[in-house]
């Protein structure tokens, strides 16, 4: 699998990105911003061992390009995204996300925000032909970062919600290879709480907060038992994909948080995708609801066409995308229209804290929907195509495949094959844009009917790739 545009952002085998790769693909965006304020570019970076040879090498790039490269360093990807939007430059992220090590990742920020669906082919385009042209770059070592965009992160946070906002909580931060691990402690230390942190790896681990590894919670639940921890909090990879575990060692779902966090900061349109919880319906929370296809581009374009502000979109892996500033406790949070993992994870907390819940609680007001996703790696994109083609059109295979899924009351392929069934339970299969990978989607309404479906339906999805 070639370098390719995925769900978001330029995705591939960490040793396709060479050189010749990131100076097409850097350039053509480049080209594509146009001239964006001062012609200075922002490159920061996850932990992946890959991650400082494709940085220098895409700070060569812009470069060559007659742009200033500035190097912010090991930051969070919403982090970077923060600091080149406020001041309308571009950047450039290079990080695989929550996908194996052995790949990696270029994800582009415009001046005004995130890369659309719509930057994509003219940049492909565009780079395909400077490729055939044969340029190159040598690697510029990326040395100290240049710019405070860590500082100003934890900023945002702690001068928005104020000091004391989780003053009496005690919380635990998974760090392991998390780019932003030290930050979160720091946000959360600064807004009052007191933590405990705990597993820094020295190699990357790649953590998908919608597949979570059963060891990972197991070990968080003992912690949260043995320290007396009210929550413990991660992200993935590269922090824009939150991680909360409640004080009952209970994963609380992406898109429950999302929902969690509309609610406190009074949003009045609500973005997110297929397979997010249709708890948010019928939560009546929300004035708009509106449903997109996966991946934060699709969010933030139905975003800006949203009429009833303040907007805010979210994915199912508890992304979340502030499309208004907000007036809260202690200041204002300013718009940050791309994937955002602390957000949601302090302002769950800071609901809970107000509402006089624990988290468990807090996640138990909404109606009891209950989505959970997993994954089969290693599947073919044109397997996945026949697969998905078959699920669609054909009782007989879908009856064959599982007899629970054989007679669907409504199919939708916006975003691969979501069924929906007369008892209100959903399945969803969709291929990764990311990585070769056919993900699945089980919301019933109890999280033992939802693990045991999605358990048996994984199964026989593994054996048929």
């Amino acid at each position: 699998m070639a370098a390719a545009f995925g769900t978001s952002g330029l995705r591939g085998p960490a040793t396709d990105f060479t050189g010749r790769v990131c100076m097409a693909y850097v350039t053509a965006f480049l080209e594509r911003c146009g001239e964006a304020s001062g012609r200075t570019a922002y490159v920061g970076a996850d932990l992946r061992d890959s991650s400082p040879r494709i940085s220098g090498q895409c700070l060569a790039a812009i470069k060559a390009a007659g742009w200033t490269p500035v190097w912010a360093g090991n930051v969070p990807t919403p982090a970077l995204a923060a600091y080149a939007m406020a001041r309308s430059a571009p950047a450039i992220m290079i990080t695989g996300s929550h996908i194996p090590e052995t790949y990696n990742g270029i994800k582009f920020y415009r001046p005004d925000g995130e890369f659309l669906k719509d930057d994509e082919a003219p940049v492909r385009v565009r780079a395909e032909a400077i490729l055939a042209e044969g340029r190159d770059v040598a690697a510029i070592e990326p040395g100290a970062p240049l710019a405070d965009v860590a500082g100003s992160y934890v900023r945002r946070y702690v001068d928005a919600f104020g000091p004391d906002a989780l003053a009496g909580l005690r919380i635990g931060i998974d760090l392991h290879s998390a780019v932003g691990r030290d930050l979160t402690a720091g946000i959360f230390e600064g807004l009052g709480a007191s933590c405990h942190a705990f597993r820094r790896v020295e190699h990357f681990i790649a953590v998908d907060t919608e597949a979570l590894d059963p060891d990972d919670i197991a070990r968080a639940r003992k912690i949260i038992s043995d320290e007396k921890l009210d929550a413990v909090v991660s992200t993935d990879g590269d922090g824009d994909r939150p991680l909360v575990i409640d004080e009952t060692g209970r994963q609380i779902n992406g898109d429950v948080l999302g929902v969690l966090t509309s609610r406190l900061i009074g949003t009045k349109t609500v973005v997110t995708p297929l397979s997010s919880t249709s708890a948010i319906e019928q939560s009546g929370w929300f004035e708009t609801v509106a449903r997109t296809r996966i991946g934060s581009p699709y969010v933030v374009a139905a975003m800006a066409s949203a009429t009833l502000h303040p907007v805010a979109g979210f994915e199912a892996n508890g992304g979340f995308l502030l499309g208004d500033d907000v007036v809260l406790a202690k200041g204002t949070l300013t718009a940050l229209p791309t994937r955002d993992a602390i957000l949601p994870a302090v302002a769950s907390l800071v609901l809970a804290r107000k509402e006089g819940l624990t988290l468990s609680a807090l996640a138990a007001t909404l109606p009891p929907r209950f989505m959970k996703a997993d994954r089969v790696k290693d599947v073919a994109a044109d397997k996945a195509r026949i697969f998905l083609g078959e699920i669609e059109m054909s009782r007989t295979f879908r009856r064959n495949f599982d007899a629970r899924v054989a007679d669907p009351i409504e199919i939708s392929t916006l975003d691969g094959v979501r069924m929906a069934f007369a008892n209100g339970d959903t399945v969803h299969f969709r291929q990764s844009g990311n990585a070769p990978e056919m993900r699945i989607y089980v919301e019933t309404g109890s999280v033992e009917a939802t693990d045991t479906l999605l358990g048996e339906l994984i199964e026989k999805l593994q054996s048929a790739f």
